[in-house]
């Protein structure tokens, strides 16, 4: 069983022999890395869901596809070794330089697509990567490593480019986060914040609360149908998957039927909406029950005592407040969303900026609209990263085909969520820039004073 600090050595052997290597040879192994993960997916999507017990195995298949599929097509062109850019009016040259030995540290949610999307970008801008898994993950990111390891074998590459601790403990990954260049981490907000915390360079993640809002000017089967897509995705293991929807006032009964006509199943008296209020946060304010996390909506129905009907996707629910006031306007990481009445577009934007400052301030919101002002008034209210228009935020906001973010499985908050960078993780997050500049034919200014003109 080798040390972290073996790990480190071999990892920064494999990176000098990897430092200058060509653009086609990085773009061969960034490929060959989300490639495996492609060709693999029936198998990968079963032996995560089952190793971590959480989430669904289809669902997983889908991901492992999609992402891997997604992530090497949004790299595949991009320059990443020399001169990658000039500026001819500044007379400047810009250089991709790597920065080493990248240290990720990977979540239980995603064993499989996270160290698949990491290597990819480290590979692509000639790092080499070491991945400290989660424990309910341990055997899926070895097991990936392996194919990984494969793959660069038949290139001629170090198979040492990509690495996983063999013991997985808080020590080991602290060890690995203090010892390696750079350190990215996807995960609770314990292991994110001992990321910032290990003066290295960081970049992680912020936790998700996603608002969702429903306009009136939309159809509301169409809205109600993606909500439930986005919010039971996974099982609602994606920390994009929408939380609370806002519902016009006059429209919440005729959007309940279509939300029940669509896979949904919305909870109806106090008593069951206690039963999962408690369910799913067993103390107030408290962290998320265990064994609800991941859980489809039929087995949180049966653990529950809540008859939930056949082929139930997603259950609804209403809060009885907003914030801090009703943890069911929190986090739930499972297929339970909760739908709440508005009576201005101002006050619905208002009530998902009150749970946004409770929780997941910075991550994302989903917007069902037409009507452009609507949508830029809500995200400019909302203190978030990405806003989603009129598509599942929980399977569109890490990038789609149909949409421009950029295709990830890591989701920067920004300083909002305590994060150093905010949007969607991509490869130009693992290079330095070396900046050229050559001298001006004249002073682009030519007297100080007229700075002041």
């Amino acid at each position: 069983m080798a040390t972290v600090e073996e790990l480190i050595a071999r990892s920064k052997a494999a990176f000098k022999q990897f430092e200058f290597a060509t653009q086609e040879q990085a773009d061969a192994a960034a490929k060959a890395i989300c490639k495996v993960i492609y060709d693999h997916a029936e198998e990968l999507g079963p032996m995560a869901a089952e190793e971590s017990g959480l989430g669904d195995p289809d669902d997983k298949i889908q991901k492992c596809r999609a992402k891997s599929a997604l992530i090497w097509a949004s790299i595949k062109d991009k320059k990443t070794v020399g001169i990658i850019d000039r500026d001819e009016e500044k007379q400047m040259l810009f250089l991709a330089k790597p920065m080493g030995v990248v240290g990720s540290i990977t979540p239980s949610t995603n064993p499989v697509v996270t160290p698949m999307c990491n290597a990819a970008d480290a590979l692509k801008t000639r790092n080499s990567i070491i991945f400290a898994p989660h424990p309910r993950g341990v055997k899926c990111t070895q097991y990936v490593t392996e194919l990984f390891r494969a793959e660069l074998k038949k290139l001629g590459l170090p198979e040492d480019l990509v690495l996983t601790l063999d013991h997985v403990s808080m020590e080991d990954s602290g060890k690995l986060m203090k010892e390696a260049d750079v350190v990215v981490a996807t995960g609770g907000p314990g292991m994110v914040k001992a990321a910032y915390s290990s003066g290295r360079p960081s970049l992680g993640v912020g936790q998700g609360d996603v608002q969702a809002i429903v306009d009136r000017d939309v159809d509301l089967a169409d809205a109600a149908k993606k909500i439930i897509d986005g919010r039971s995705f996974d099982n609602g293991l994606i920390c994009l998957g929408e939380q609370t929807a806002f519902i016009p006032e006059e429209k919440f009964d005729e959007f309940v039927k279509a939300f029940n006509e669509n896979g949904g199943y919305f909870v109806e008296g106090e008593e069951a909406t206690e039963k999962l209020r408690r369910g799913v946060f067993p103390e107030v304010g408290g962290p998320i029950s265990r064994e609800i996390t991941g859980r489809n909506a039929m087995e949180i129905g049966e653990m529950l005592g809540i008859d939930v009907p056949e082929g139930t996707k997603a259950i609804g629910v209403r809060p009885s407040a907003l914030g801090a006031a009703d943890d069911l306007c929190r986090e739930k990481l499972c297929p339970i969303v909760s739908l709440y009445p508005y009576k201005t577009w101002e006050d619905g934007v208002a009530g998902m900026v009150e749970n946004l400052e409770n929780e997941g301030k910075g991550h994302s919101i989903a917007v069902h609209s037409h009507d452009e002002e609507h949508i830029e008034y809500a995200a400019t209210q909302c203190s978030v990263s990405r806003v989603v228009v009129n598509q599942p935020s929980g399977t569109n906001g890490g990038g789609a085909m149909i949409n421009g973010f950029t295709p990830t499985t890591t989701l920067g908050c920004g300083s909002w969520g305590g994060n150093s960078f905010s949007g969607n993780f991509n490869y130009k997050l693992l290079m330095n820039i070396t900046r050229v500049g050559f001298p001006f034919e004249k002073p682009w200014i030519e007297n100080l004073e007229d700075a002041w003109k």
